[in-house]
Order: C-alpha cells, then structure tokens, then sequence
C-alpha cells in the first residue's frame, strides 16, 4: 500500500433511482426502469428523483440556480456529508474542486423573443446587440457558464481550494478524476471533490442531440438492444460527486475508504473503425497483472449510440467478463456519466458482490468481487478506462 494512493471517502449520487448510494445500491438489485416518455413527446428520458433541496441548499440560494446547478451543488453537499467534510472550514479550505460541466440552461423566454423579433426587425443587428445586452443576466451568454457550478458549490460548502471546470461531455468527467488522482500521486494535493450533474430533462438539449441524430425515439430499450435496432441515448439527469483523497489523508482523519481508484486512463480517436477499440486494449493492456480474472467485473458507460456501442460491446466480449451497462438504469448522463459510473463500481467493490444483469443479455457473477473496470466511450468522442479495487 502506498500513502499516495486515491481512495474514495465520500459519495453524493442523485438520479432517477433516488438518493444515495444506498437507495442505488437497492434500485439496481431490484431493476425496475424509470422512464418518463410524456413529457417530451418521442424522447423518453430518466428524470430525475423528486429531491428536498433545503437539506443541502437554502431556498435563498436555490432561487439564483437552473436545475442543473441544483443537482450539482445538491450531490457535492452529499459527498461531503458522506466523507464527514462538511462544516470542516479547516480542511474545505484547502480541498481541491474539479467539476465537469456542460454549457448550462438557456433563458427559453429571451430566446423567444429575440426568435421572433428578428425576422421583423428594421435593424436585424441592432435589434440583436440591444436584446443581448437588456434580456440576458450576466451569468449567461445564452446559456449558462459552466464554471457556475463551481461557484455555487464554492459558495454554498465553503470548498475554497483550488478549482477547475472542464468541459468536453464524456471525457470531461473522465480528465476530472484522472487529474484529481494524478495530482494526488505527485503529492500536488491530497483531498479532492470531484464530480458534475447534468439535467437530461430540457427540450434544447434534446434538440441539440436529436439533430446529430444520436437519441432513441421508441420506448424504453436496453442499452445493448438498442445498438441492434438502430441505436440511440436514453438520456438520463443525474449529479455526483466524489471526495478523492489520498490513503495517507484519509487515514490521519480516521476516514473510512470505500474504495481505490487503481487507475485512470483517457485518449481520444476520430472513431474510424477499430480506433476506438485499439485505444482501450492500450488501456486494458497497462492493467495486466493488476487484478484477479476471477473476481472482476465491467460498468459499462455505452451510451446505446450505434457505432461506439457496437464496437464497445464486441470489445467486451472478447474479454469474457461479467458487464452492466448502467445506462439502462440511469440513463446517459454525458459530464458526469463516469463519475457516477465510478461511484457505482465503488459501491459494488465496497459490498464484494456485483448486482444482478440489467438487460438480458448480461452474464450474472455469483463469485466475489473485488476490482471493477469502468469504461466510458462517449456518444462521439473519448475513450477512458478506469480500474476500483477494495481498500
């Protein structure tokens, strides 16, 4: 055991399975699908659970957030709860943020408006400069910035160390734990939060996504279904965060660890055929020797996109090992999917048994479990792979 090993010590996880790793935990070994297929007409999506904000947020402070900080801020205070950090203003004064985050929610109203007062308009450009400059507040430049979460987690908890947001969809999530656990390593820092949300449930993603045609229309389908019926992301809202530290940390604060972040890798490949594939067998192929065959298992992060989901799932054959594609559970939540991924291979790790198969296709694993691999092969881009063992 090294000092500088990542080891996770707090977990804040919301989606449509509830909250907590617990109610997950629970959710998974009793799958039941949580869809909504109304409320945007062809997109069936997984909302998210109904959440009593004022446990981790003031109504205060909840009025100047879009549901997607909501859930952010909402899942950070969780994991500090949970790692026994919050309140601590000594040691949330030094604790590293990295955050995953997309460009944020639009004003749909100021949209609207200029939308259709465009077209009419004497002076086309005037009449936009002037409608930017009054309608928009002066977090937005149409949509939220990014970095907003951070601030408010910031503002809300009191994390006042260093902070960095990345933006990237899938790989965002994937660098910001990558780089929190390198950092960690090099001695550079040795307490972390480390997460993103992401809210499924807004017609304009859903419009952004439908026009590279990348999302599912017909009903609720599995995940490795789906890629033989044409493919497509069932998108899903979700918030989660880890707190990151190092053995050493951990142990001189009597933290309990739930889990070791062995590894982290990410690349990206213009997914010509087969490249995608040659990234994670480089990746696998750095991890050998580091785990018994016998006792590990996949999460799976597919988002159900054809191509990448079709070379993913004959990748993983290939290695003959147990895999939950998540993704039919949760949903495809973009930033934050293989934060959430990781919390749930921790959670498994931390229980020594991997949860029963979520679509048919899925092999069970009645052995003990004692390391997971956790992939992320974004809708697009992005190739990451990540080794959690038991502490």
């Amino acid at each position: 055991m090294d000092n500088h090993d990542a080891v996770i010590t707090g977990i804040g996880l919301i989606s449509c399975l509830g909250e907590g790793v617990d109610a997950h935990w629970a959710a998974l070994n009793a799958f039941q699908p949580v869809v909504d297929a109304t409320s945007f007409p062809g997109f069936p999506v997984h909302p998210m659970a109904p959440l009593t904000l004022d446990k981790q947020i003031s109504k205060r402070e909840q009025r100047q957030m879009e549901p997607w900080q909501r859930f952010g801020t909402y899942a950070a205070g969780a994991a500090l709860d949970a790692a026994g950090i919050k309140g601590n203003a000594a040691l949330l004064s030094r604790m590293h943020m990295i955050v995953a985050a997309g460009g944020g929610e639009r004003d749909y109203a100021a949209d609207e408006a200029i939308m259709t007062g465009l077209p009419k308009a004497a002076d086309p450009d005037g009449f936009l400069n002037e409608h930017l400059l009054s309608d928009l507040r002066p977090t937005l430049f149409l949509a939220q910035l990014s970095n907003l979460l951070a601030g408010n987690i910031s503002l809300v908890h009191g994390v006042i160390g260093s902070s960095r947001t990345f933006m990237g969809e899938e790989s965002s999530g994937a660098d910001a734990v990558r780089i929190a656990c390198a950092r960690i390593a090099a001695g550079q820092g040795d307490c972390f939060l480390v997460g993103g949300s992401y809210n499924a449930q807004r017609a304009d993603t859903l419009a952004i996504y439908e026009m590279g045609h990348t999302l599912w229309h017909d009903g609720f389908a599995g995940v490795w279904e789906r890629q033989a019926r044409g493919g497509g992301m069932i998108q899903g809202s979700q918030g989660c965060f880890l707190v990151i530290e190092s053995r050493a940390h951990a142990d001189a604060r009597g933290a309990a660890k739930l889990a070791r972040i062995r590894s982290v890798a990410t690349d990206r490949s213009t997914r010509r055929p087969g490249e995608a594939t040659a990234n994670a067998r480089q990746q696998l192929a750095a991890l050998q020797g580091t785990y018994d065959p016998a006792s590990i298992a996949v999460i799976s992060g597919a988002s159900g996109v054809a191509a990448p989901t079709t070379e993913e799932s004959a990748f993983l054959r290939e290695l003959g090992l147990p895999v939950r594609a998540t993704g039919n559970a949760i949903g495809h939540g973009m930033e934050p999917s293989f934060v959430t991924n990781l919390a749930i291979a921790a959670a498994a790790v931390a229980n020594g048994t991997l949860f029963p198969p979520l679509e048919a296709t899925e092999q069970p694993m009645t052995g003990p479990l004692k390391d997971m691999l956790v992939t992320s092969w974004g809708h697009w881009r992005g190739e990451a792979l990540a080794h959690v063992s038991s502490v």
